[in-house]
């Protein structure tokens, strides 16, 4: 480990190992299956419910609208991640224990894909908080218009790519030999040489501050203007019922996005903060016994997130309900509003969530 400055920190499994082997089995087998049901879900909710949305809006121009596209940039990170990687770490942590038995291309490409789509669903939240505010704060600007939003999604994509990239080169296969019969295990994990220490440290505040601290301060005065908004500013004229009505509805679609955003912070604070620790202050988990499990508990709220997304984005009140009518009835294809309305009452072009 000499020459290497951030080993992966399933490693610390070994320095304890010994010293009380069942006490650690045990512990481990808790958290392992405690990932396993995790990644499970995942696979299940995020993968059908954000499924379940792209082919509504792929098949009904009538839900292509800004907000219903930034969603699914959110929707297609998660769908990659539910289908590609969370197979993988199933066989990884819950089958074969910490063991990798891909390769290293599949390794790399397994870290790159899940960190490429945190990094999406972050800046996508953003880009959909920012929407919300001049809707909502300045109702009469120009709102973003569809070819706006594709670029948006562009840059998303395309930032992402980027700052994701040395999660890429680093990440490697590691072999370690174990204190057991069935010899050692190989870890898949990043490994930066001591000699860019430097760098990988300055990678990690940068990750922190651009993709995490940023990002919520802005959603954060996105939102806390537009409760000033909804919640403490008189609207002007008469309150007939339909204003009141449609003041319920933003004012529901705000709580729901406020929820987003304080599951977001809860799910990825303890992963940034356990990060910040592992990799400028790596003594004090060295003196902790449990260190692995701790990880693996971090990544499993970490991991929770997305679910909690796509049960608050995809399945709609009323959204859910409409899509699901609709993909059993393909034949039934209606171009009309008016028909829409009459067979389908419930169905609305948005999704209720984040409706205009």
């Amino acid at each position: 480990m000499a020459d290497s400055w951030n080993q992966s920190s399933e490693d610390i499994y070994f320095l304890f190992e010994e010293e009380d082997p069942k006490a650690s089995e045990n512990i481990l087998f808790v958290v392992r299956l405690f990932i396993g049901v995790t990644l499970v879900c995942v696979i299940l909710i995020c993968g059908g419910g954000n499924l379940f949305f792209i082919l509504n809006l792929v098949m009904y121009k009538n839900m292509q609208n800004v907000t219903n596209i930034l969603i699914a940039n959110l929707a297609v990170s998660d769908l990659l991640v539910a289908v590609i990687c969370c197979p993988f770490e199933i066989d990884y942590y819950v089958v074969r224990e910490q063991s990798w038995a891909f390769g290293h291309i599949i390794c790399s490409s397994v870290i790159y894909l899940r960190m490429l789509s945190l990094y999406v669903s972050t800046n996508a939240l953003l880009a959909i908080a920012i929407d919300r505010y001049f809707v909502i704060v300045h109702p009469l600007k120009p709102r973003m218009k569809l070819q706006t939003a594709w670029g948006v999604l562009l840059l998303i994509w395309s930032s992402a790519t980027v700052i994701a990239a040395p999660t890429a080169y680093f990440a490697t296969e590691t072999v370690f030999d174990m204190p057991r019969e069935s010899g050692g295990k190989v870890f898949c994990g990043q490994i930066w040489p001591a000699d860019r220490a430097l760098y990988y440290k300055s990678y990690s505040l940068f990750l922190l501050v651009v993709e995490f601290v940023f990002p919520v301060l802005i959603m954060s005065m996105c939102y806390i203007r537009i409760c000033h908004e909804l919640w403490f500013k008189s609207l002007p004229g008469e309150q007939t019922l339909q204003l009141q009505n449609h003041l319920q509805a933003r004012r529901k679609s705000v709580l729901v996005l406020i929820a987003v955003l304080s599951a977001y912070v809860l799910c990825w604070s303890p992963f940034y903060s356990y990060a910040i620790v592992r990799d400028f202050f790596p003594g004090l988990l060295l003196r902790q016994r449990y260190a692995i499990a701790l990880y693996y508990i971090v990544e499993c709220i970490a991991i929770s997130n997305s679910i909690i997304n796509t049960l608050c984005f995809v399945t709609g009140k009323n959204q859910a309900k409409c899509c699901f009518k609709i993909l059993v009835n393909p034949w039934e294809k209606i171009t009309l509003s008016t028909e829409r309305n009459t067979m389908y009452p419930d169905c609305k072009s948005t999704v209720q969530p984040c409706a205009s």
